[in-house]
């Protein structure tokens, strides 16, 4: 029995652990240490075991100042098969019904799947996150509501704004496949937040976190909140936080006096 019990909890402490990286990660094995109140030699122990069965990774955290002695410590982060252990949707089938769906009735037909399922997704939550003071306010709101449908989501505060972090996506698979869900979900939060908002990194393109930028300023009234149908090449460092594009609307008078085209 006493064996039992111990295989049983540390089957709970691996989940934990597993779990930390997929909300928190990348992390070192120090901060999931001190977050989940384990010692430095258990949390390594459950860190080698994700390792060797390929459901996690690791790599050189960077360095913040001088060189001290001893090792860089490593950030540790789940790969796309630990990512599947949390996985709860068929995703299988759903690649097959949209290429069926873009094959019957084109590409078109996707995107507007797209655009209908993520408003089934963030209206529920509309009237919280809009009644929020200012954009990251919004964004904070946004992030509990992408948490309690499963993406762990979070914001982290940047310079002039912010970043919405979606440390897991269910349907990151299929995404992977039909870039139309990214697009139509980044389309989303830019009409939620009011302001043009600007996807840094995604985990359907392999990064380890859903970046979101959100600049704090309000959008004027009547410029375009909406983003572009591409997603931006992903950041090497989710540190370095890209600069909101500036959009110049047609039919508005320039500093001179004249009228853009």
């Amino acid at each position: 029995m006493d064996v039992v019990k111990t295989v049983g909890t540390d089957r709970r402490t691996r989940e934990s652990v597993a779990r930390m990286l997929l909300e928190h990660g990348p992390v070192t094995a120090a901060q999931i240490a001190e977050a989940l109140g384990l010692g430095p030699a258990a949390v390594r122990r459950h860190l080698d075991a994700l390792l060797t069965d390929g459901q996690a990774s690791y790599r050189a955290a960077p360095r913040r100042g001088p060189r001290g002695r001893g090792r860089p410590a490593k950030l540790f982060l789940l790969t796309a098969a630990g990512r599947a252990r949390f996985e709860h949707t068929y995703d299988d089938l759903a690649v097959a019904a949209l290429h069926f769906l873009s094959e019957r009735d084109g590409e078109q037909a996707v995107r507007s799947f797209a655009e209908r399922r993520v408003i089934d997704l963030v209206d529920r939550h509309r009237a919280n996150v809009v009644a929020a003071a200012d954009p990251v306010a919004r964004a904070q709101a946004l992030a509990v509501a992408l948490t309690s449908a499963g993406y762990a989501a979070s914001v982290e505060y940047v310079g002039a704004g912010a970043q919405l972090c979606q440390h897991h996506c269910p349907v990151s698979h299929v995404a992977a496949e039909f870039p139309q869900l990214c697009e139509a979900e980044t389309a989303a939060f830019a009409d939620l937040l009011g302001v043009h908002v600007q996807r840094l990194a995604t985990i359907a393109r392999g990064d380890a976190v859903c970046t979101t930028h959100v600049p704090e300023a309000r959008a004027p009234h009547g410029a375009q909140t909406t983003v572009p149908t591409t997603v931006p090449q992903p950041v090497v460092s989710q540190s370095v936080v890209s600069q909101p594009v500036s959009h110049h609307q047609p039919g508005t008078t320039k500093p001179d006096g004249g009228v853009s085209a």
